[in-house]
């Protein structure tokens, strides 16, 4: 009856590693929780701060262009200003000034350079007198908020 003792000692062994696996120690699995559930907290946390970043990168952003005041012409290598075209500029001061603006911070009147003929003009009158080139910019708006809908919703609209 050798043989029949060596298969039933190999069932016990069998049924043994088996009842490990269908009815486990279930105190040392539920102590094995907060193993397997740091890293995936752990993987979470960071794929939503990568996430984060990426949308702060690339989310849109409203276009405010900001206006400012009159600026310095730049120098040419004579020690003259250099007065871009289609821009007033104030010859007096070595100033230009924004596009569409007719006076000075003084009052004084601006002049503008043809981009055209290039011919001086002053810059109140919308069309040069030389080529008859209409060159009228008006001046840009500036903006207090971004466009959108108001506080509180469209519903308050």
């Amino acid at each position: 009856m050798p043989a029949v003792s060596g298969l039933d000692q190999i069932w016990t062994q069998l049924m043994d590693a088996l009842a490990k696996v269908v009815a486990p120690d279930w105190g040392a699995v539920v102590d094995l929780i907060p193993l397997l559930l740091a890293p995936l907290v752990g993987l979470f946390l960071f794929v939503m701060v990568v996430a984060w970043l990426a949308y702060g990168a690339r989310k849109p952003r409203t276009k405010v262009r900001y206006v400012f005041g009159p600026r310095r012409a730049e120098i040419g290598p004579d020690g003259t200003s250099l007065f871009p075209e289609g821009y007033p500029f104030d010859a007096a001061k070595g100033l230009v000034y924004a596009a569409g603006a007719t006076r000075g911070d003084d009052g004084a009147s601006l002049t503008v350079t043809c981009p055209m003929c290039h011919v001086e003009r002053s810059a109140e009158l919308s069309r040069c007198g030389s080529c008859g080139l209409v060159l009228r910019i008006d001046a840009p708006v500036p903006i207090v908020r971004a466009a959108g809908p108001p506080p509180g919703g469209a519903a308050v609209a």
